[in-house]
């Protein structure tokens, strides 16, 4: 009997774990996971118990120890690439052969492609540049052989011995058949990834975080009496229509998210385009949820929602994995399972059959908007629920949603009528040609203890402005949003947004009517529950400035309907990055002025009139399927970073000079907390003026005072650049 308390499967550095206490944890994961995805857990099984057997292999034993040769002989001898994956397919011997093929798209590719691994570690990849591959992943196998041997012994499975002729056959034809692979995706490597990520997080704790997984939420909450008002009139239009897909358009306050959630019969994905209108929406679903389902999963995804939950470690560490009643987040983070980038098997799996809201679609615009078409017809196939709530969206998208998601027969759509429309007309309309003509009408506003929010199109206009506001206006509260501060600020800022500069009564601050004044760029737009008295905004495409708008005069009840606020528009001119100058100006030519009222009744008509057609960015060379068609094959990942490449994201990252060495040091929770998040674009220009770090994110160290930074963000020297 070999000690197998000996054979290790992470290091001391990442829990010190046994690798038959790692295959433990993996197989009770991966039995639940194969019930919910609807696989053969028996298969499953078997995978999870080989998966990881590679590394009882001498080199991989001597690596997690930290042995160093004492020979020259002997260093040579260990001089190879070793993928423990590769030796683990020693032991597909001990199992039927019909189920080889499932077993090795569970065990190849759980960490690399098969090839054109971007490490040139894939499996083909290596056939190619070392000539004693199996020979190498096979050294000592007699040895250590046997303790894969009793490992499998211990799940139940009885062998006795497998002979390193037949472990070389196995891998001889392993590399067959992933040489004969043909296009499509594995939900088998999927499975294999889900259990292995859950397992690596929770360890021992593996079970205990198992049975909360795949729970379907209770709704009762958006069901009764309190949610149904006039008020609110899609929350006393029926929800229970049997077609399959949801399309509603209705304006900002209408009662979408609740109608949205009554639609859902499932696990739910609900989505929204920024960070900030994510952690609001998190926080709303919560509070919502918490009484029917005291013990709810319902998670944030982003890079700093560990800042914002402010959860147990253990809840933070679900967030990123497999399973949970609802998560809220981003379409960019599943995108995924249309570019074909690392894992996306593993998110297809999770949203198989679940309920999607893709909430604010409007929004999005050129590639993101491509991004998000290509997404709902992936969904289709996995044979999800779609529900897509808007505010106002150009009939030409609206007609192509309708189309993709199957007709009338399919979708069931919901309008509100003009006269209810009426009853959300809620802004007088005023042009300005520039922002010095806007000083005065601050001065008298404020005098009116009037909060005020002002928004610009990019950070640098946004820092310029706020800084000659306070030379203007010294003795009043100011505050700056926008996406280029550290993550932790940037929550604490949303924070301060929303509990002292905020007019719709839940401040501290609301009774005694101080005035303020709130700059801040396009991270305003969407699902931040805010109200304030005016807006002066630079002109953004009309659909924008709907949703800028909305953040004025927000709050509805029986007192405000009917009641008119100011928001003034600057003439467009000079530099319109990051949108079109035609675009602008059209979009400035549509608005009323001198205080007329904007209708609600009107905005589908100026919308239509600026977009009479779809303007889709083609993306059709990047994605991995179209329609039934699949463009990459199995067991294989893009290799490019097609998110850096075609969308227009925040996918860098900054640290401020003042938190190099807490960087350097500090765990990956930690990191998050001091990157700010930046365009590549923006960046990428001065990548010789500034450091960039290897390790964590890869962070460029940009050299600002700390103080300079919490009061107008990150500063670059750049042209004006759009976030």
């Amino acid at each position: 009997m070999n000690n197998l308390e000996e054979i290790l499967a992470k290091s001391i550095n990442y829990g010190n774990i046994t690798l038959l206490q790692h295959t433990s944890h993996v197989v009770e994961a991966i039995k639940v996971l194969s019930q919910n995805f609807g696989m053969d857990s028996n298969i499953a099984i078997k995978g999870a118990v080989i998966h990881d057997l590679g590394k009882a292999h001498p080199y991989f034993q001597r690596k997690i120890k930290g042995y160093n040769g004492e020979t020259l002989y002997e260093n040579y001898k260990w001089d190879f690439t070793h993928r423990h994956e590769i030796s683990s397919l020693a032991f597909l011997q001990c199992f039927p052969k019909e189920e080889w093929n499932s077993l090795i798209d569970m065990i190849i590719g759980h960490h690399k492609s098969i090839e054109n691994d971007p490490s040139q570690k894939g499996i083909l990849d290596l056939c190619e540049n070392d000539r004693n591959l199996i020979e190498n992943h096979l050294i000592e196998f007699d040895s250590w052989g046997r303790y894969g041997l009793e490992i499998i012994n211990e799940f139940g499975f009885d062998v006795t011995n497998i002979s390193k002729e037949q472990a070389k056959n196995a891998i001889e034809y392993t590399i067959e058949y992933c040489e004969n692979k043909s296009n499509g995706w594995s939900p088998w490597r999927g499975i294999l990834m889900a259990a292995d990520h859950f397992a690596s997080a929770f360890m021992e704790k593996t079970v205990d975080h198992l049975p909360p997984l795949f729970k379907v939420p209770d709704l009762k909450y958006y069901l009764g009496p309190s949610r149904k008002s006039r008020l609110y009139p899609l929350s006393i239009i029926k929800t229970d229509d049997p077609r399959k897909h949801t399309i509603v358009v209705a304006p900002t306050g209408a009662g979408k998210t609740d109608f949205l959630m009554k639609r859902c019969k499932g696990r739910i994905f609900y989505t929204l385009p920024f960070q900030a209108s994510i952690n609001a929406m998190w926080e709303r679903l919560k509070n919502d949820l918490s009484n029917q389902n005291p013990d709810l999963d319902i998670r944030l995804l982003h890079a700093s929602s560990k800042i914002v939950t402010k959860q147990s470690c253990e809840e933070k560490l679900l967030q990123p994995l497999v399973g949970s009643s609802v998560k809220v987040l981003t379409p960019h983070q599943f995108a995924a399972i249309i570019f074909g980038t690392f894992g996306f098997e593993t998110i297809m799996l999770d949203l198989k059959g679940c309920d999607v809201i893709l909430d604010e679609i409007h929004t999005y615009s050129d590639y993101s908007r491509a991004m998000v078409i290509q997404i709902v017809k992936t969904l289709l196939r996995l044979n999800c629920r779609i529900h897509i709530g808007t505010a106002t969206m150009p009939t030409a998208l609206y007609n192509e949603l309708l189309n993709i998601l199957g007709g009338t027969e399919n979708v069931y759509e919901v309008k509100l009528s003009n006269e209810i429309l009426d009853s959300f007309n809620r802004h007088t309309v005023f042009k300005q040609n520039d922002f010095d003509e806007t000083i005065p009408v601050i001065r008298e506003a404020l005098a009116n203890n009037e909060k005020i929010l002002i928004v610009f199109n990019t950070v640098k206009k946004a820092q310029e402005s706020f800084k000659r506001l306070k030379i203007e206006f010294p003795d009043i509260p100011k505050l700056l949003l926008h996406s280029r501060f550290r993550r932790c600020d940037r929550v604490e800022i949303e924070n301060k947004l929303k509990n002292e500069f905020n007019g719709d009564g839940s401040n501290i601050n609301f009774e005694g009517k101080r005035p303020c004044i709130v700059v801040s760029t396009q991270v305003i737009e969407v699902s931040l529950d805010i109200s304030f008295d005016r807006m002066i905004t630079e002109c953004a495409p009309i659909d924008s400035l709907i949703q800028r708008f909305g953040r004025v005069n927000r709050v509805r009840n029986s007192d405000t309907i009917g009641k008119y606020k100011p928001v003034h528009v600057i003439k467009p001119s000079g530099n319109a990055l990051p949108y079109k100058m035609e675009i602008l100006q059209k979009s400035f030519d549509e608005l009323p002025d001198n205080g007329h009222l904007l209708l609600e009744r009107d905005l589908q008509s100026k919308i239509d009139s600026i977009y009479p057609i779809l303007d889709n960015k083609e993306i059709d060379i990047h994605i991995i399927s179209d329609g039934e068609i699949y463009k990459i094959k199995e067991l294989t990942n893009a290799k490019k970073a097609i998110l850096v490449d075609v969308l227009d994201i925040e996918s860098a990252t900054c640290i401020l000079e003042v938190d190099r060495e807490k960087y350097l040091t500090a765990n990956w929770e930690n990191r998050i907390q001091l990157e700010i998040p930046i365009n590549y674009k923006s960046i990428i220009k001065y990548r010789s003026q500034y450091e960039q770090l290897e390790v964590g994110a890869y962070p460029f160290v940009i050299p600002q005072d700390i103080e300079s930074h919490l009061k107008y963000g990150l500063e670059l020297k750049e042209s004006d650049n759009f976030l």
